[in-house]
C-alpha cells in the first residue's frame, strides 16, 4: 500500500534515510535532523514531498495497508525548459532490505509516475550509484534507461560557501 507521507511518519524517514545512507557506504555524510526534514515536508513552504509503503497486513493480518512503514520515496519538483513543463526528481528510493521484492518499490515508482501524468509532468527522473547493480537492474525492467551522456556535478561545503561568498559577482 503506497500513501502520502504525513507528519506522524517523520521519526520514520529519518530512520530509513539513515538506513539509505548506510547501505549506499555513506551514514557519516547524513547530518540532516527530523526538524529538517519536518520542514522540508511539511513546513510553511514545503519543498519536498513524500510517500511511504506500508506493510499491507497492517499488523493484524488485514489488508487495510496502514501497517508499518516499510519503504519510501522522497521527492520534489524539477523543469525542463525544452518541454516547457515540470518533471519529478526522485531524490531517494529506499524499501527495507527484508521487505524488497515483495513490490513497494515499483508501487513507489508507479505512484510518482501516476502523479506525473495526472499533472502533465512529462519525466520522472533519479540517479543510481554506479555499483548498484540490483537497483539498476529493477529500474531497466521498469522500461528506465540510463543518461549516460550526462555527468552530475556537486558544489558543497567550501566550495559552495566560497563560489557563493564571490565579491565579483555582478547583482542588480
Amino acid at each position: 500500500m503506497i500513501r502520502t507521507a504525513t507528519p506522524d511518519d517523520i521519526p520514520v524517514l529519518h530512520a530509513l534515510v539513515r538506513e539509505l545512507a548506510d547501505y549506499e557506504k555513506a551514514l557519516d555524510e547524513v547530518v540532516a535532523s527530523e526538524g529538517q526534514l519536518r520542514e522540508a515536508l511539511f513546513g510553511e513552504r514545503p519543498a519536498a514531498y513524500a510517500h511511504v509503503a506500508t506493510a499491507d497486513d497492517g499488523g493484524d493480518g488485514g489488508d487495510r495497508g496502514d501497517g508499518e512503514v516499510v519503504g519510501f520515496a522522497l521527492w520534489f519538483l524539477n523543469f525542463s525548459t525544452w518541454r516547457g513543463v515540470h518533471g519529478i526528481y526522485l531524490e531517494d528510493l529506499y524499501v527495507r532490505p527484508e521487505r524488497r521484492g515483495g513490490g513497494h518499490g515499483r508501487a513507489l515508482l508507479a505512484e510518482l509516475a501516476r502523479i506525473c501524468v495526472e499533472r502533465g509532468y512529462e519525466r520522472l527522473e533519479w540517479s543510481v550509484l554506479d555499483w548498484n547493480a540490483p537497483s539498476i537492474a529493477f529500474y531497466e525492467s521498469l522500461g528506465a534507461r540510463p543518461q549516460d551522456e550526462w555527468t552530475t556535478y556537486r558544489l558543497t561545503d567550501g566550495a559552495l560557501a566560497g563560489l557563493g561568498a564571490a565579491e565579483d559577482t555582478p547583482r542588480s
